[in-house]
């Protein structure tokens, strides 16, 4: 019997690549939207209007199960900024200014950006954290998980691995950014690591058991 299938519902290589590395021994076909020729529509764009990562990702979750009709799996995840007042929040992927995105590009914008902010603030007081919502939607259930990985905002970026602001994030109270740790490691440690670990259990019963 081939593997069931489960649409990931996101546009980015490098966070379904993650997922699929994470959850690889569940014999789970995990499929991109492209995968099923859902074209990237214009609406997409509004799909993130709450102000928690729960209900932007259950937000993904319900839209992307209506378009395909099969299960779901949607992720909202950030960076919280202790010295931010818990910012960027939700608008960590659009933190920065667009004058900003148009002269570096998106991720280096906000990485730029977030580093301007903290201009000044001393070591001890860059507390932060990544934050991951998960979100699971077929024709009968909804459910959602949540996780997140403590730590520090560093004065530059460090590392080539990773993405967004993996660069500059100090893991727990360690001197190695994300994008400093190996592929393996971080997939052990990671804030959307852990909330995948926490959605085995409805995977395993709703998609693997429904079969």
């Amino acid at each position: 019997m081939s593997s069931p299938p489960v649409l990931v519902a996101t546009r980015s290589v490098h966070k379904l690549e993650e997922i699929r590395d994470v959850l690889a021994d569940l014999p789970i076909h995990f499929l991109s939207p492209a995968d099923l020729g859902l074209a990237e529509l214009p609406e997409e764009d509004d799909l993130e209007p709450f102000d928690t990562f729960a209900l932007n990702a259950m937000s993904k979750a319900k839209y992307f199960h209506g378009r395909s009709n099969i299960p779901v799996l949607a992720d909202d995840s950030g960076l919280c900024v202790d010295a931010l007042g818990g910012g960027p929040g939700v608008r960590t992927k659009r933190f920065a200014p667009e004058d900003h995105v148009r002269r570096w590009g998106r991720t280096e914008a906000n990485n730029r950006w977030l580093l301007e902010k903290l201009q000044g603030v001393e070591p001890s007081k860059r507390r932060a954290q990544y934050r991951c919502a998960i979100a699971l939607s077929d024709d009968l259930q909804h459910a959602g998980v949540e996780d997140l990985v403590e730590g520090r905002i560093a004065e530059a970026p460090r590392g080539s691995n990773g993405f967004g602001y993996d660069p500059l994030f100090l893991v727990g109270e360690g001197d190695e950014t994300f994008a400093e740790l190996p592929e393996t490691a971080k997939m052990s440690l990671s804030h959307r690591a852990r909330a995948l670990q926490r959605a085995r259990p409805w995977l395993e019963e709703h998609v693997i058991g429904g079969r």
